[in-house]
């Protein structure tokens, strides 16, 4: 009984088998775009188709970098990936790796070639690519004498700086002798010592532009002593020339623009730093005045003049303040001794003698208190006020006087 097997089987089988082919897995194929669609994910769908048939292709969008047109139907292309089966529907197609015009395939081969060729030899390499000047003065440009380009390099350094000087090469841009004009357009400028070089042209096919793909002025670029724009083609035209420059822009009108310095924006920041300049000196003179009267502050405080003036100051209360603590003592002691006489007052034998006391001593002149004193016929000494009584004891009688007072 013979095997049976599902759809998927049979499509996955077919698959490998394609596969395993070594031929369908890098084949390029020729034929006319039809049936052209650019999907929102970013892939393209199309037929490629010739008298013959028509086969399904697709490009995906991570492999777009390998169109370097906008492909449309009726473009005749040389297509170059790989046919496998996609195996939901069971059919086959062409996945797309690269897409050149019809005619333009050797060409594009050669390019890729020589690109390799002086990239192995560092003439792309970032080290030897110069700065562009940000205010260039004088602007070289090598490109055609007639057309959009150099029109369109005119208008906009124009009007971004009316004082930059442009001097044009007029050089021939395509067909016989291109190459030679380019290259002598270069050299010639670069003897003039100027401030940049753009070397370019318009937009066209790769058969306009080829001149632009040479070795010969790949090298000129690459030994200009002068910093040199790149400018060839539309945006998404990359020549050799493009990389060897020191700086690629996408279009004739965007060379002109990184070249020129916008006069505007230059004097806009220069009032910015004038206006700077005036805040950063009036800030600093207005902190130099106050570090002056700090200073002067500081100087009236520490000079000698000053100082004397102080002392003096001091001086003067500190007098006052002796002057007021003497008076003060004065008064103080004055108040004592005024204290001190009327207790002498008080305890003075006169006083109490004026007052009809007397006072009695015996002949050793001391004083005689207490009857014990004095024996019968001892001569006496009676003290009053106005002189001295001599006397005799006769008799001595012992009196109590606290109990005849009680």
């Amino acid at each position: 009984m013979n095997s049976i097997y599902s759809v998927g089987q049979v499509n996955t089988y077919i698959k490998n088998m394609f596969q395993q082919d070594f031929l369908l897995n890098r084949i390029s194929v020729k034929g006319e775009i039809s049936n052209c669609k650019y999907h929102t994910s970013g892939h393209i769908y199309f037929s490629l188709k010739d008298e013959t048939g028509a086969l399904s292709c697709v490009m995906f969008a991570g492999q777009r970098r390998g169109l370097a047109f906008p492909m449309k139907n009726g473009d005749r292309v040389v297509v170059s990936g790989s046919v496998s089966v996609y195996e939901r529907d069971g059919k086959y197609q062409l996945y797309a790796r690269e897409i050149t015009l019809e005619g333009a395939g050797l060409l594009y081969e050669r390019y890729l070639a020589l690109k390799k060729e002086l990239e192995e030899m560092g003439m792309f390499a970032q080290e030897y690519k110069q700065p562009i000047p940000k205010y260039a003065r004088t602007v070289g440009v090598v490109t055609a004498p007639t057309g959009a380009a150099v029109q369109d390099i005119r208008n906009i350094a124009g009007r971004r700086n009316p004082y930059v000087q442009l001097i044009l090469y007029p050089a021939l841009v395509q067909g016989e002798g291109a190459k030679e004009s380019i290259v002598r357009g270069i050299r010639t400028l670069d003897a003039m010592h100027l401030d940049v070089i753009i070397v370019g042209r318009g937009g066209g096919s790769i058969e306009d532009l080829w001149a632009f793909n040479e070795e010969e002025v790949a090298r000129a670029i690459f030994e200009c002593r002068t910093p040199v724009i790149s400018a060839v083609g539309h945006e998404t035209d990359t020549t050799i020339a493009d990389y060897a420059a020191d700086l690629r822009a996408p279009t004739p009108s965007a060379a002109a623009e990184l070249a020129v310095a916008d006069i505007r924006v230059f004097l806009q920041t220069l009032r910015g730093y004038q206006d700077k300049l005036a805040r950063t000196v009036e800030d600093r003179i207005y902190l130099a005045r106050q570090n002056l009267r700090h200073y002067q502050t500081k100087l009236n405080y520490l000079s000698p003049e000053n100082k004397i003036r102080e002392n003096r100051t001091r001086l003067i209360d500190a007098e006052d303040r002796i002057q007021s603590a003497m008076k003060n003592q004065i008064y103080l002691a004055r108040q004592n001794l005024q204290v001190y006489l009327e207790r002498m007052k008080g305890l003075s034998p006169l006083n109490k003698l004026n007052q009809g006391f007397s006072y009695v001593e015996d002949q050793e002149h001391k004083a005689v208190t207490s009857i014990s004193q004095v024996q019968k016929g001892d001569t006496l000494k009676i003290q009053v006020t106005d002189g001295t009584i001599l006397t005799r004891a006769e008799e001595i009688r012992k009196r109590d006087w606290e109990s005849e007072r009680s």
